[in-house]
């Protein structure tokens, strides 16, 4: 559902009714994961995606039907055997969808409005959702934030401890509120979605309570050192992967907001000494493409003693040669030049700006993903990777849950 948040908050602002169809599980090759959502607003108007197309006439239906009857349900996708073409994943997967109705006259509508508005300010949360349990269950939320206010301003409870406010309850059960707060925290802290078995006191064993958890935290950061042309390149990329994309040179006459209109900040200083005082966390992705010795060795002497998740660095081989050898000069050990991933992006033959983008692109993703960056074709490997080794046998085309 925070996939599509900016639309969903609009529609919220605006009054409007809608039913929200969210992955909850997935099993075998689905295309999507949990958290992806399907929205239906009561004007038939349609937004978001749970399948990349194979199941969304279905859902769409179901989503529809909510508004109608108000009843929160949770429904089983799969492969038919019978007839790949009816209602189900013909890739050979299963996903299970929870379809919520946000109407006006919904107890629960205050707190799908303020999550939603949170996530469209960028703003860190996560919401929880029955997906599993008794009937009265299914479909409550919580919201929970890392701060001790709501977006009023106006304090709220404490059920996850210190540093931690929540808004909304589970059913009114103090317990199972308290262990889903502490656990959506986590989830949130982590920047993860998912789904947590609790029993309905609150304690972790599967079979009680499902909860759908879905983090909505601060786009990851790629920091461009290097104001080139093939930073140009890079920065549009980065923005079109969602992050939030810096560019540092020392060179005020190329780190303009001329040559870079789409990046979201542009940083005069030194590589390294802006490294150093900017944050950073393990999701950050930093590209050196100056190649220049006397910018990116102290740059990288930083980079590779800093927790961060992707390091790469521009240059021909001779070059990283050369820049290994001064970084070994430097103090680096082994453990942290194995880090560097230089020269920089997969082999994929390219030769302009827009083409190396594009191959370090790729090459982020798969870090990030624990991808190959070999073909598709012929290869075993899962597809999609999340719902890899988890099994999907043939079921039904749909089964209510």
């Amino acid at each position: 559902m925070l996939d599509i948040a900016d639309e969903l908050n609009r529609w919220a602002e605006e009054g409007r009714d809608f039913a929200v169809a969210s992955v909850v599980s997935v099993g075998g090759s689905a295309p999507r994961g949990p958290g992806a959502a399907l929205a239906v607003d009561s004007g038939g108007t349609a937004i978001g995606s749970v399948s990349g197309g194979c199941v969304e006439g279905a859902v769409y239906d179901l989503c529809v039907q909510a508004l109608q009857d108000g009843r929160t349900v949770l429904e089983r996708f799969g492969y038919s055997d019978e007839d790949a073409f009816a209602v189900g994943l013909t890739c050979g997967g299963v996903i299970e969808v929870l379809v919520t109705p946000v109407r006006a006259d919904a107890a629960e509508r205050p707190v799908y409005a303020a999550a939603l508005a949170a996530a469209s300010r960028g703003e860190a949360a996560a919401v929880a959702r029955v997906a599993r349990g008794p009937a009265e269950l299914l479909g409550r939320v919580l919201l929970v934030r890392p701060d001790s206010s709501d977006s009023s301003g106006a304090s709220t409870s404490h059920a996850g401890g210190p540093g931690v406010s929540h808004e909304g309850s589970l059913g009114g059960r103090p317990e199972l509120d308290r262990t889903a707060v502490a656990e959506a925290r986590a989830l949130l802290a982590a920047g993860r979605t998912g789904t947590l078995e609790l029993s309905e006191d609150g304690a972790r064993c599967p079979g009680g309570v499902t909860l759908l958890v879905e983090s909505s935290v601060p786009p990851p950061r790629m920091i461009v050192f290097g104001a080139v042309d093939f930073a140009t390149a890079l920065v549009r990329v980065g923005r079109f992967l969602g992050y939030h994309v810096t560019v540092c040179d020392a060179r005020p006459v190329f780190a303009t907001r001329v040559r870079f209109p789409d990046a979201d900040e542009i940083v005069v200083d030194w590589p390294h000494r802006y490294l150093r005082r900017t944050v950073t966390d393990d999701r950050t992705v930093l590209c050196v493409l100056t190649h220049d010795a006397k910018f990116d060795v102290p740059l990288l002497e930083a980079a590779l003693r800093m927790p961060v998740a992707f390091v790469g660095a521009m240059g021909s081989r001779r070059t990283h040669e050369d820049r290994e050898r001064r970084l070994r000069e430097g103090g680096l050990g082994e453990r942290e030049l194995a880090r560097l991933r230089s020269p920089i992006g997969l082999d994929l033959g390219a030769r302009t700006p827009e083409e190396t983008a594009l191959s370090i692109a790729a090459e982020i993703v798969a870090a990030r993903e624990g991808g190959t960056g070999a073909p598709l074709t012929g290869s075993r490997t899962p597809i999609h990777r999340d719902g890899g080794g988890r099994g999907s046998g043939a079921v039904g085309a749909r089964e209510a849950a």
